[in-house]
């Protein structure tokens, strides 16, 4: 049984990248759907790049909880808070792990939901989970594959004979890819690591094969069996961890639990790039999402993670910024010439936006089929079409974590401490211009304008916004 805030779909299909195809979506059960997406490695504050996984696999998550009732949707993107970056950056910066880890999940945290992003259902961390990791990686020595060497252990790559079959590389690509280290202790170059040995200044946990810590790739494998068992719906994350990250995690995971699948879908977004190269930080050609967040409302981030389809490549510049601007003005626009009119229960004018959703999450139509609405909206001059537009505009919003902000909030820049000053130079211009003074009217007008105020009058009074770049 769907819960009462649950609402059936056509069929939603996504792009299943195991299979290079886009499949309609079947949960193994609709009580209990699961999605498990990767998180960050907290070491450093997040750029806008890390940012697109956040909005895409936020946009999923509230698709799912729309189809299938939200108490029935466990949505899991855990946190990696043991890793050699971390460790690398805290000798850097000559501050325990602890301070690094601590200060980047919170900076993160805000971060992410600045964007408008609803947290996970759980966001488990790597360090909380050790021993369901060791667990794990003492089956696999069990069930021979895996090997203790040197203080390591490693993956027995040629003991899973349909290794690489999601990334779909040959032995030498998946060597290459893998940037695999060359050590007397591996048996095949592209055996790849689950435990490794710690110095006493590096985090390590008592282990059968010595004090240590894990492998990055084991991490994800245990934590997403703990929360969303053997096999589960859905998994996420930026196309560049295909390999070797999500392909080892199907290894470790098939191999432990006999043959059975890791997930059922696997769901891949495209790179940010800066002038056609991939943003990251070891390019430098970076932003970080808290210096966007300076010069732009996270809703205005957001929908430029949107604008693209998820799977294509997604150019970041000042010109998409300032597209995403002005449609989101239009957008809010329209929510205020609706004004106070009750919304209706009906939102069938919706239909169009999520349609195009459903159809492996395009939002470049569903973005088209929402400033369409906005137009109607624009156009409605009775208070039953208008109701019906507002239900229409809150549900599509809602649908893609937009719009759900006070239209005179948007207009006027949230808690702006001008604004008692703004009103009062508005009600002088209208006096001045009662009594005639147009010269003092005009003057007050210009005034404003250089500060960044843009002045609307309309049947009902003067209004005003803030001019955005």
């Amino acid at each position: 049984m769907r819960s009462a805030n649950a609402r059936a779909i056509d069929v939603l299909v996504l792009y299943n990248t195991a299979k290079r195809a886009k499949e309609p979506f079947v949960p193994a059960d609709p009580r209990n759907v699961g999605l498990y997406v990767c998180g960050p490695t907290v070491y450093d504050a997040p750029h806008v790049g890390n940012a697109r996984p956040v909005v895409v696999f936020d946009l999923l998550f509230r698709l799912l909880r729309r189809t299938y009732g939200e108490a029935h949707v466990t949505y899991v993107r855990n946190i990696t808070d043991v890793d050699d970056k971390i460790n690398a950056a805290a000798k850097e910066r000559n501050v325990a792990i602890g301070v690094i880890t601590a200060e980047t999940a919170r900076i993160y945290d805000e971060d992410t939901k600045a964007l408008g992003a609803l947290p996970p259902t759980r966001e488990p961390r790597a360090t909380e989970h050790i021993a369901e990791m060791i667990a794990m990686i003492a089956a696999l020595i069990a069930k021979g594959h895996a090997y203790a060497a040197d203080g390591h252990v490693l993956f027995d790559v040629p003991s899973m004979p349909a290794y690489g079959q999601l990334s779909r590389r040959n032995r030498d690509e998946m060597i290459a890819g893998a940037r695999v280290e060359v050590a007397p202790y591996k048996r095949d170059p592209a055996d790849f690591v689950l435990w490794k040995p710690s110095t006493p200044d590096l985090p390590g946990w008592d282990s059968p094969w010595g004090r240590g810590r894990p492998g990055w790739h084991i991490e994800c494998s245990a934590m997403s069996r703990k929360y969303l068992g053997v096999t589960f719906d859905i998994h996420g994350g930026g196309r560049d961890l295909i390999f070797p990250h999500h392909e080892n995690e199907v290894a470790q995971s098939t191999c432990t639990h006999g043959g059975a699948p890791l997930a059922r879908y696997w769901v891949h977004n495209g790179f940010l790039t800066v002038n056609g190269e991939k943003m990251s930080k070891s390019l430098g050609n970076f932003v970080t999402i808290r210096d966007a967040l300076k010069a732009h409302p996270g809703e205005v981030i957001r929908l430029v993670l949107m604008s693209a389809h998820y799977r294509q490549p997604l150019d970041w510049s000042e010109d998409v910024l300032r597209q995403a601007t002005a449609m989101l003005d239009r957008l809010y626009t329209a929510l205020a010439h609706l004004g106070d009119t009750a919304k209706a229960e009906d939102d069938t004018l919706a239909a169009p936006v999520m349609t195009a959703l459903e159809d492996d999450m395009n939002t470049p139509e569903a973005l088209a089929a929402l400033m369409e609405l906005a137009g109607r909206a624009n156009r409605a001059t009775n208070a039953p079409e208008k109701a019906l537009v507002r239900a229409g505009l809150e549900a599509a919003g809602a649908a893609l974590g937009l719009l759900g902000r006070d239209p005179k909030a948007w207009r006027q820049g949230d808690g702006d401490r001008d604004a008692g000053a703004i009103e009062a130079q508005i009600a002088a211009r209208l006096a001045a211009r009662k009594r005639k003074d147009f010269a003092a009217a005009d003057r007050i007008r210009d005034a404003l304008k250089v500060q960044g105020i843009e002045l609307e009058d309309g049947p009902t009074g003067t209004t005003w916004r803030r001019a955005r770049s």
